[in-house]
């Protein structure tokens, strides 16, 4: 038995509710809400507040029960990795078994609810959301291709489809590309994590994009990536969704975007070890301002049409 198990064994079910809370993943979640009332509002039909203030919430508690069921299976490599020892499984604050039940009960009671306050196939969606998460990338890829990130990434592009679907009861075009932005944003924004973060992945034998073809060859993909997401991005521009206001952000933050992953693929890995990876950093920094500011700009666009102004 290693000292992590011991350790996890020993001290399991001294967990205070931080700790619990810290299973659903919060940070994550924050995005999953964003997204999805982004989706819900942008949506050509309107939704009583209350309905889509809680299906909102229960689309929440499901991107909360997938981090908690990722939390209960990958307590192994966890434990290995720096950046999520501490996390409560590893750490021996909560039993992997009280992960694993969080998580599913949550998973019931999210989609029931959000079946029952909106409709089945907004729940159908978050239910598919929630195996996608927990089975296939968390059980599968992830330890399995070094595409985890790529095929996986689907399961955090799904929650602005799900708020459309709150409010119109079915997918569109406009939903497939909420889905895509955020889709082909995650291997630029993950990569860029793993350029500097790559010892953990390394150490936990997790076949990472940096582990199994090297840093250069990510660099390459990251900006692949990039410039593959700004066509789809800005074309939503063009869609009921769009206007000059979201244009115009795109343009830029897209822009940005690409430059920024052709400075990092002209970077020599003797540059980024010298600055303790610098510029990587930045550019996984600014992949979070890229999708929070691109989803204002679509919640702009929606008020700006709603208020009567025009998309044009």
């Amino acid at each position: 038995m290693t000292d992590a198990t011991q350790n996890i064994g020993t001290t399991a079910g001294e967990g205070q509710f931080g700790d619990y809370w810290a299973l659903l993943k919060p940070r994550v979640m924050s995005l999953v809400v964003f997204t999805a009332a982004v989706g819900v509002f942008v949506a050509p039909v309107s939704v009583h507040p209350f309905i889509a203030m809680v299906s909102i919430l229960f689309i929440a508690l499901g991107g909360g029960a997938s981090g908690a069921l990722n939390m209960w299976y990958d307590h192994d490599i966890d434990t290995i990795m720096k950046r999520t020892a501490n996390r409560p499984v590893p750490s021996g604050k909560v039993a992997p078994g009280e992960a694993l039940t969080l998580g599913l009960w949550l998973s019931f009671i999210s989609v029931t609810m959000l079946g029952l306050a909106s409709n089945w196939v907004a729940a159908g969606l978050l239910a598919f959301t929630i195996f996608f998460y927990a089975v296939v990338y968390t059980m599968w890829l992830k330890r399995w291709t070094p595409q985890n990130i790529v095929i996986g990434g689907a399961a955090g592009a799904f929650p602005p489809m799900i708020g459309w679907a709150v409010a119109t009861g079915g997918v569109s075009v406009e939903s497939v590309l909420l889905f895509c932005l955020v889709f082909m944003w995650t291997p630029p924004h993950f990569w860029a994590l793993a350029l500097f973060m790559n010892n953990d992945y390394t150490n936990a034998g997790v076949p990472m994009l940096t582990v199994t073809h090297g840093k250069r060859e990510t660099r390459k993909q990251i900006f692949i990536y990039a410039v593959l997401l700004a066509p789809l991005a800005i074309g939503a521009a063009f869609t009921s969704i769009g206007g000059w206001i979201y244009l115009t952000a795109a343009i830029y933050l897209n822009a940005k975007f690409v430059w920024g992953a052709w400075k990092l693929w002209q970077r020599e890995e003797a540059d980024a070890e010298a600055d303790i990876y610098t510029a990587e950093k930045a550019y996984f920094r600014f992949s979070l301002v890229y999708l929070f500011a691109s989803f204002c700009a679509l919640l702009l666009q929606a008020v700006w049409v709603k208020a009567g102004m025009g998309a044009w």
